[in-house]
């Protein structure tokens, strides 16, 4: 009986990630979220460290809640795909690979009301990756991993409106035209 050696078993998952990734599964899309989630607790730490102004209390104590569901949400996704006899991206090249946000040093100097409104678009942008693995893991027949992505989309949806009242917005304002434009 031959065991595989980590360095082939770690060469077997990123050789299919690379065919998951052209070929889009609830798994491929969901590795993306867990990418960008990544990438979106950066932000969020940046923001509760740096944010100025006068709300800056309140907002450090809304940023530190948000950076702590994000993380618990990367680790809840993980949970799930390994459970799914997926693979979720564990490295920072990974993350770095397959985020679609983005983060930039010079931000820290942005007002609040910038940092807040880069936030409404960043979960936004993945709530687009988020109901495409939703549509996927409902179709591969996958619905722990469907109901997971479900509750992301509700606790994204809350948090996208919670920022944009913050902003005097509707939830939706600067976002549904902006996709009219395209």
């Amino acid at each position: 009986m031959t065991t595989a050696t980590p360095e082939k078993l770690f060469e077997a998952e990123v050789k299919q990630a690379d065919i998951d990734h052209h070929t889009p599964t609830a798994g491929a899309m969901t590795g993306h979220i867990v990418a960008n989630l990544e990438v979106l607790a950066d932000k969020l730490q940046m923001a509760k460290w740096y944010v100025k102004g006068m709300v800056a209390e309140q907002l450090k104590d809304l940023f530190g809640n948000l950076l702590q569901q994000a993380y618990d949400q990367k680790d809840a996704l993980g949970t799930v795909l390994i459970d799914e006899a997926l693979v979720a991206p564990s490295t920072q090249k990974e993350f770095t690979e397959y985020a679609m946000l983005e983060e930039n040093g010079q931000n820290k100097y942005e007002s609040a009301e910038w940092m807040v409104n880069d936030l409404v678009h960043d979960y936004d942008t993945e709530n687009m990756f988020v109901t495409r693995a939703i549509k996927l893991a409902e179709k591969e027949d996958r619905p722990v991993l469907a109901q997971q992505l479900i509750g992301l989309l509700r606790d994204n949806n809350h948090n996208i409106a919670t920022l944009q009242a913050l902003l005097g917005n509707s939830p939706r304002a600067g976002l549904d035209e902006e996709d009219d434009e395209d």
